[in-house]
């Protein structure tokens, strides 16, 4: 996983979604299952190099380790979404570069395996109308997308061969500065007050190819400079509200309305540090760098050893309990961003498997919960088609219009 110090995987014995106190209606479920269910940022690849580990299965068990899977998305009602190729920013001269270059690549191969693998339950998506053809068969919707673009860093005209392997979103930084523009959480600050020319030169070559730019981690600056020189609206694929809580990462109001006006959506984050204020416990940060220290990292972990991994983990945990944020901190941001934005300009993007859940909705077997308070909250069942998967293929279309015809699909 990105983050290791994901919390919370002492209630996996309790079953997913053990906190939460409601019940889903039948009428919410039909709605829900009736929409077309997109998510914009699964960070699941990262599990796919885990020695035993296939998407086919349940990982329920393995709480926080590992969200999505078929049978969990079959039960949540999750079709698809976008399957992301994340490389972490490393260093930033030609053998990092070439380090990332190679990174990016495996992690596409490895999401074209997995599709390979499950020709009947899962495919590849390229455009709007693929979604909902994809869907209407029964079958998985997966887009693929790019977080930090760190692996063009080295030769960005890589970017047309991703596209034409599937990437139909491109992320422009993570958490540190990269050659392409600034993040809004270096504690260097800004290198480039915004986009580098490098960055400008990539969004002119990802609206050429019909790719859709996302603003995620990026600066305000970025996040400015997208809305003025993309020629198609723009997307946050996991982004939540500064207003709720305030956190270099998520964005303010007069952004959001900005986006909206523009034509874009900015999918709400479930990560629980962007929605609440959760303090660091050091002796718990040391107990858990130990831990990976004895294990190695998550996403190297086998579906064996993780039974004995998560029982020490519960030990830390239980040992230096930390405030998990809630699902109606969730809603908190995305009833918020709603009123901001309007139901038009408003998905989902949770970051599963890349730190997100929150106690309530564990994974996304609990997906349906959210669909259940949109309607409690009044907002009618078109709304929760538009907010759910509309509102992308929207800007997918968008995006695809303003692309080259030679570069469509």
């Amino acid at each position: 996983m990105k983050h290791s110090w994901v919390v919370g995987a002492f209630l996996f014995a309790l079953g997913p979604n053990a906190f939460a106190a409601e019940q889903v209606s039948a009428h919410a479920r039909k709605v829900h299952e009736d929409a077309l269910v997109l998510d914009t940022h699964l960070d699941t690849p990262a599990n796919l190099v885990r020695p035993g580990w296939n998407i086919a299965d349940d990982h329920a068990h393995e709480g926080d380790m590992s969200q999505v899977d078929l049978p969990r998305m079959k039960s949540g009602g999750l079709d698809g979404g976008f399957w992301v190729i994340y490389t972490a920013q490393g260093a930033r001269d030609e053998a990092g570069k070439r380090t990332a270059r190679n990174h990016g690549l495996a992690r596409l191969v490895a999401i074209r395996e997995m599709l390979a693998s499950h020709p009947d339950a899962m495919e590849l998506a390229l455009t709007s109308d693929d979604a909902l053809r994809i869907a209407k068969a029964g079958k998985r919707v997966s887009f693929i997308s790019m977080e930090n673009a760190a692996p063009l860093a080295a030769d960005p005209s890589l970017l047309e061969v991703y596209h034409r392997l599937g990437l139909r979103m491109l992320g422009i930084t993570h958490v540190l500065n990269n050659d392409f523009g600034d993040s809004s959480t270096d504690a260097k600050g800004p290198e480039w007050g915004g986009l580098s020319p490098a960055g400008r030169a990539l969004v002119a070559e990802a609206n050429r190819l019909g790719i859709v730019l996302d603003a995620s981690h990026a600066s305000d600056a970025v996040f400015d400079q997208l809305l003025e020189v993309s020629r198609a609206p723009i997307v946050l694929s996991h982004t939540s509200a500064d207003a709720v809580f305030d956190h270099p990462r998520n964005i303010d109001d007069d952004r959001i309305r900005r986006l909206a006006k523009k034509g874009g959506v900015i999918h709400v984050n479930a990560f629980g540090g962007y929605l609440v204020s959760i303090p660091k416990v050091p002796e718990r940060e040391a107990a858990l760098d130990a831990l990976s220290d004895k294990y190695g990292p998550e996403s190297r972990l086998s579906v064996e050893a993780a039974p004995a991994y998560l029982a020490e983990r519960r030990k830390i945990e239980a040992r230096y309990p930390v405030k998990r944020a809630t699902l109606d901190d969730y809603m908190a941001h995305l009833l918020h961003i709603i009123k901001v934005a309007g139901v038009d300009h408003v998905g989902v993007g949770a970051d599963w498997d890349g730190g997100g859940g929150v106690e309530g909705m564990e994974d996304v077997s609990a997906l349906p919960l959210v669909t259940a308070r949109l309607l409690a909250a009044g907002y009618g069942e078109d709304d929760v088609r538009k907010i759910w998967g509309g509102n992308l293929l929207r800007v997918l279309r968008e995006t695809q219009s303003v692309a080259e015809p030679s570069a469509t699909p």
